[in-house]
């Protein structure tokens, strides 16, 4: 009775097998029966070719052609996917690159890079300068009346070289998506559907890379290396916010300046200034690192530095030891306006306001250095003070508001302010609506925002690298400082270039020029109030 289901099963397998027989083979000549020796060997059964897992998973197939497709299409850019062109005097040499962020970057060896946020895009555009042609470099220093065409040149050449490297990037990642699916699967089917993936994934590339070219980026480059001593490669802050046709014009610009930066090689060109604008340093928490002083000094005669203000922590204990620490100001070679910090104390305050070239703003006091109207609160909290507790935020919103009251009285005469400072961003948002432009620092980060009101807050980080306090830190903090653009007009903020330095024991630097989005090009202009 056992048996009885086992042989149902078989004859039901049996009826399957018939019924599933094609009518063709039903009516086909029945062949010839075979010798013993010929008939095929009957296998074992094998329990795991009925097992679901044992298959091949579509998703795990799909997803191992996608890594063969990448793997391969980035081997083969990385491999044959590079053009070779002359732009202008220099040669270079262009490639595509996979990416996270986008965008382009320029090697300029042994000078630095250039960096420009222009794309949005899974792949960045890389352009080294290799080297500068001596004999088309002496043609224009020849003849130049040359440099009037040099645009359209360069526009002809980066055209050219872009349309080459598409085409030849196309065939380097199909031929290194198809060549790696070919080794790993060695079927020349799913090598080729590797290949057409590849080409797929880069076409929808490309059209990301359209859809979001921004040729204004050009206008806020980020500088490493050497470069960032010379951001006069793409021009002043006056012209490149009133210029709306920037791209092909800066661009010539650019090229035109990194041939003078090979010919100065270690001396630099300097800043040139803009008759029409005045540099304000902005610096602060320089806590007691000697080194900042030598970079300001640095700062001051390549950008032409019409003011500096720190907005205080000058110090780290505020004692009178301390002092002579602040000896330096009087030669940093512009006029140097301070706030005090919750680690400056009133003797340091003392001490400064003796210093020549040093301007000292609390209380509300409201100055003019350089042309400019400037009013400050210093920090009403000292905090190396352990004696007596801290009054916390509602301290500093009472300072802020004392701040803007003098602003507002100041306004009503007839002559307003043109910056606010306080070393505490929350004192100095107190300010809102009362004035164009505030600066703080405290927080030993950069940060800048449009308040409510439409006061632009800037808060500097440490120009100081957060003092020798960060030798017990595992890694250095970066030294910040950044240099603010002004309209000699109205005293309205223009441009401004944050420089970041490598903190102690690291060479480093970096500069990334910055507008206001209502100085951008086809932007409308912003109100002149307050």
């Amino acid at each position: 009775m056992a048996r009885e289901p086992l042989r149902l099963l078989r004859a039901t397998a049996q009826r399957a097998r018939t019924a599933a027989v094609s009518p063709i083979r039903r009516f086909r000549r029945p062949s010839r029966p075979r010798s013993p020796a010929a008939s095929p060997k009957v296998t074992a059964f094998d329990p795991s070719a009925l097992d679901p897992t044992a298959r091949p998973r579509p998703l795990v197939r799909a997803a191992g052609l996608a890594a063969v497709t990448v793997l391969g299409a980035w081997i083969g850019l990385l491999v044959v996917g590079s053009v070779h062109i002359s732009v202008g005097p220099m040669d270079t040499r262009m490639a595509l690159r996979p990416s996270l962020t986008g965008g382009t970057k320029i090697n300029v060896a042994p000078l630095g890079s250039l960096e420009l946020n222009s794309h949005h895009a899974p792949l960045r555009l890389d352009v080294d300068v290799d080297r500068l042609d001596p004999i088309r470099s002496q043609a224009l220093v020849d003849h130049p009346e040359r440099l009037s065409g040099l645009q359209d040149e360069v526009a002809t050449d980066v055209t050219r070289g872009t349309l080459g490297l598409a085409f030849r990037s196309c065939v380097a990642v199909v031929f290194g998506a198809t060549a790696l699916g070919l080794a790993v699967y060695g079927r020349p089917r799913r090598a080729l559907a590797a290949g057409g993936l590849a080409l797929t994934l880069l076409t929808a590339s490309g059209g990301a890379v359209y859809a979001t070219w921004n040729p204004n980026s050009v206008l806020e480059p980020r500088y490493s290396g050497l470069l960032s001593s010379a951001p006069s490669v793409v021009g002043n802050a006056r012209s490149i916010v009133s210029d709306f046709d920037v791209y092909q014009r800066e661009l010539a610009r650019l090229v035109t300046n990194v041939t003078q930066l090979y010919e100065a090689t270690s001396t630099l060109p300097a800043y040139q200034p803009d008759p029409t604008t005045m540099r304000v340093l902005h610096i602060s928490d320089v806590h007691l690192n000697p080194a900042a002083w030598h970079i300001v000094e640095s700062l001051v005669r390549q950008y032409k530095v019409s003011v500096i203000i720190d907005t205080g922590d000058t110090m780290d204990h505020g004692t009178a030891a301390e002092n002579g620490f602040l000896d330096p100001v009087s030669d940093l070679g512009a006029p140097y306006v301070w706030v005090r910090g919750n680690h400056d104390s009133a003797s340091t305050q003392r001490y400064l306001a003796r210093r020549k070239g040093a301007h000292v703003v609390d209380h509300g006091e409201v100055i003019n250095v350089a042309g400019l109207r400037i009013a400050g609160i210093g920090d009403p909290q000292f905090t190396p003070d352990r004696s007596s507790a801290a009054a916390g935020d509602a301290a500093e919103h009472s300072a802020g508001r004392r701040l803007a009251e003098a602003i507002r009285d100041r306004k009503a005469t007839g002559a307003p302010v043109d910056i606010a400072l306080a070393h505490n961003p929350i004192a100095a948002r107190e300010t809102d609506g009362t004035v164009p432009l505030a600066l703080t620092g405290h927080v030993h980060h950069r940060r800048t925002e449009v308040l409510p009101g439409g006061t632009r807050l800037m808060t500097e980080g440490s120009t100081g690298g957060s003092g020798l306090r960060a030798v017990d830190d595992g890694t250095p903090d970066t030294v910040q400082a950044s240099v603010l653009y002004l309209d000699r007009d109205t005293r309205r903020l223009q441009a401004w270039d944050e420089i970041d330095l490598g903190g102690l024991g690291l060479a480093k630097a970096e500069v990334s020029r910055h507008l206001p989005a209502e100085n951008r090009p086809g932007a409308t202009p912003s109100p002149t109030t307050p």
